[in-house]
C-alpha cells in the first residue's frame, strides 16, 4: 500500500519512526508529513493565519516532510499538495499516550486520521498508553500487520479506526478487543506553580475517574491489558434532542 503517515508528537517521536519502520518492512510505500515540532492536544485546528514551511528531514534510514503547522495541515498539504499521487491509507500515530473516550476530541493524533477521512481516504489512528514510550517496535509491527488485514473498502465512508496499545510488553498483551468508547470525562485541575522569577503559572492535569469508566470500553479494556480498536463516526448530531426541539420552529 501507498500510506500517507503522520502524527502529533513531531517527526523525530519515537512512536512515528517505530510505525514508519514497520511499515516499511512490511513492504509499503511509505511517505512521511509530520509536524516539525510537537502539536499534541491541539485537535483538529487548522493554519489559516500564517504560511506553511516544509523542512526535510533526510537521514540514513528516514525520509520525511516536516512542515511547521498540525496534524490536519499536515494531512492536508500532503494529500493536496506534497504526495506525487493519493495514497490507500493514512495512519497518524504512534502517540505518546492513549486517545480513548473524550481524549478522541482533543487529540491532534485523531485528527490527522480524521482528515484524511473526511478528505475520503481510509484512516488509522495509533496510540500508546504511555507518556513516555521508549521501544515500540513489536505494537509498530502489530498494527502493520493488522492494517493489512483490515478490508478497508468495506468500512463506510468517513470511518476512523482508533487503535490503542496498553502500557505492556506485546507478550504480556491480552489481544484485541474490538470495542466502544467510554463516555466518562476528565477529572480536571490546575496545579498553581512559580517560576525562578516568583511569578504563578498553571498546568493543567486531569483524571479519568475510575467509578465512571464503563466495562468492557476502551479505557477499561485497555487498563485490563487489551489492545482495543475503535470505530469512529464523526456524526455529532443529537438526533433524539432534535425531537425535543421540533416545536421550536415557527
Amino acid at each position: 500500500m501507498k500510506i500517507l503517515l503522520t502524527n502529533d508528537d513531531g517527526i523525530q517521536a519515537t512512536g512515528l519512526r517505530s510505525i514508519y519502520h514497520a511499515l516499511k518492512r512490511a513492504g509499503h510505500d511509505v511517505h512521511v508529513v509530520a509536524p516539525v515540532t510537537e502539536m499534541s492536544a491541539v485537535g483538529h485546528a487548522v493554519t489559516l493565519a500564517a504560511p506553511l514551511r516544509v523542512k526535510i528531514f533526510d537521514e540514513a534510514d528516514f525520509y520525511g516532510q516536516g512542515v511547521s503547522g498540525t496534524p490536519a495541515d499536515c494531512v492536508k498539504l500532503g494529500l493536496t499538495t506534497l504526495m506525487d499521487s493519493v495514497p490507500d491509507l493514512v495512519v497518524s500515530g504512534i502517540n505518546a499516550g492513549a486517545n480513548v473516550g473524550v481524549d478522541i476530541l482533543y487529540s491532534g493524533t485523531v485528527s490527522a486520521a480524521t482528515e484524511g477521512a473526511l478528505m475520503g481516504f481510509p484512516a488509522l489512528a495509533i496510540s500508546y498508553d504511555s507518556f513516555d514510550p521508549r521501544d515500540l517496535a513489536g505494537q509498530a509491527d502489530y498494527a502493520a500487520a493488522l492494517a493489512a488485514r483490515v478490508d478497508w473498502a468495506a468500512l463506510p465512508r468517513n470511518c476512523v479506526l482508533n487503535l490503542n496499545f496498553p502500557h505492556l510488553p506485546m507478550n504480556r498483551v491480552k489481544g484485541l478487543k474490538v470495542c466502544p468508547q467510554t463516555r466518562a470525562a476528565y477529572h480536571d485541575w490546575y496545579e498553581e506553580r512559580e517560576d525562578p522569577r516568583g511569578r504563578k503559572y498553571y498546568w493543567l492535569t486531569g483524571v479519568i475517574p475510575k467509578d465512571k469508566v464503563s466495562p468492557e470500553k476502551d479505557r477499561a479494556l485497555l487498563t485490563e491489558g487489551y489492545i482495543t480498536l475503535t470505530p469512529l463516526r464523526f456524526d455529532f448530531t443529537d438526533h433524539a434532542s432534535m425531537e425535543l426541539l421540533r416545536g421550536l420552529a415557527f
